[in-house]
């Protein structure tokens, strides 16, 4: 019985990690850079290591909302055994995986979402409407927030209504506001995360709710500030200098909110063995950051080049509604496809000049990719689970 127990787990774990590398090479490791690998401002090679590094700092200090939501919170009434994890876990690898090699990039969090909800009804649980009708909504609403934001900053950047160089510190200040807000495990209580600004103003003895405010508006001022000094220096450099840094801001929340959907599953039959929420996370991250070395050049090369011509200008306006759209999803729990959000900023971004060589049929197919992706791993999750069932 021990051995079978020990087996079952270390299945369960490879299926996560398989997971985990699929992530890595198809979306956390592959979309926050390819704005930046389309402007010319990093190499593809390069972009993969880097965003494997930062993805796993996200997983460990910001995975934890996403993990739980996964694992507890989209089905009701039963608990996932270690059979469903795998099952689930297996089926959405396959189908991200199967996208990677063929250059697709297929939506992450609507392939685990509709397989665990299939092993979840196949084994007889509740489907869990308030948390499908949040997650919906978010889904629904990024192509159009996403895209609509980037179209947005992307025609006042290249345009002569606003000054380049006021408009690009402001948006660098906005950026400093979300991260100065934005929740840090390393900074919370045990179990518990806290932000950047909530930090500063408690070790200033600054006033309970001003404090956030004031740090908040600070951070912003000294981001602003830097960026607006950096651009009357070298416009160019400070360009590219703030589109890697965007990037990494996008990595980071890549991988705070994608590790959630690889070990998710996990949480229910580990958390019976006392393994802490923070291993499994570390574990995860790891498995991301190796799907990021080894499988990610080949769908930043795709992202990059296929969807849109991008410069700096309109890879930022791309990565700005990005990030925000990411860390909100963190914020709430509520697992999000990274390569939509990627995705519909740059096409957003890319239509502010014209149709600047976005490729209506690769967007076509995309949606088509994502629909059957979540559709199939639903039916496959209940299929394929029911008949593991009725076999053993």
């Amino acid at each position: 019985m021990v051995v079978v127990t020990t087996l079952t787990f270390l299945v369960a774990g490879v299926a996560s990690l398989f997971m985990a590398w699929s992530i890595g090479a198809g979306s956390s490791g592959s979309t926050p850079f390819a704005p930046a690998v389309g402007a010319n401002a990093i190499s593809v090679m390069r972009a993969g290591l880097v965003v494997g590094v930062l993805g796993f700092l996200g997983a460990v200090l910001q995975g934890a909302n996403v993990t739980e939501a996964v694992g507890t919170e989209l089905i009701g009434g039963v608990t996932l055994t270690a059979g469903a994890a795998i099952v689930a876990l297996l089926t959405a690898a396959v189908l991200v995986a199967i996208g990677v090699f063929a250059g697709y990039p297929i939506a992450t969090a609507f392939t685990v979402t509709g397989a665990v909800v299939g092993v979840g009804l196949a084994l007889g649980g509740d489907p869990a409407w308030g948390k499908y009708a949040e997650i919906l909504t978010l889904w629904v609403l990024t192509p159009f927030v996403g895209g609509g934001v980037a179209y947005a900053v992307a025609r006042a950047l290249i345009g002569d209504r606003f000054p380049e160089r006021a408009l690009t510190a402001g948006l660098a200040g906005l950026v400093g506001v979300i991260l100065a807000n934005v929740g840090f495990a390393l900074l919370g209580p045990a179990g518990e995360q806290a932000s950047i600004a909530a930090t500063v103003g408690i070790g200033l003895g600054l006033p309970d709710g001003t404090g956030t405010p004031l740090v908040s508006v600070a951070i912003a001022v000294l981001v602003a500030g830097t960026v607006y000094l950096d651009i009357g220096r070298d416009r160019a450099g400070a360009q590219r200098r703030f589109l890697l840094a965007m990037g990494g801001l996008v990595a980071f929340s890549a991988g705070g909110s994608q590790v959630g959907l690889a070990i998710g599953p996990l949480v229910p039959i580990f958390g019976d063995v006392d393994v802490p929420l923070w291993a499994l996370l570390v574990g995860g991250g790891l498995g991301l950051l190796a799907g990021s070395w080894t499988g990610a050049p080949r769908m930043i090369k795709a992202i990059a080049q296929d969807y849109a011509s991008m410069g700096p200008r309109r890879s930022i306006a791309a990565l700005i509604p990005s990030f925000a759209i990411a860390q909100a999803a963190v914020a709430f729990g509520i697992p999000v496809s990274f390569n939509e959000i990627i995705v519909s900023a740059i096409v957003g971004a890319g239509y502010a000049a014209g149709d600047a060589g976005v490729s209506r049929s690769k967007m076509g197919y995309t949606v088509l990719a994502w629909v059957a992706s979540l559709v199939g791993s639903l039916v496959l999750g209940f299929g394929v689970y029911s008949a593991v069932r009725l076999v053993f």
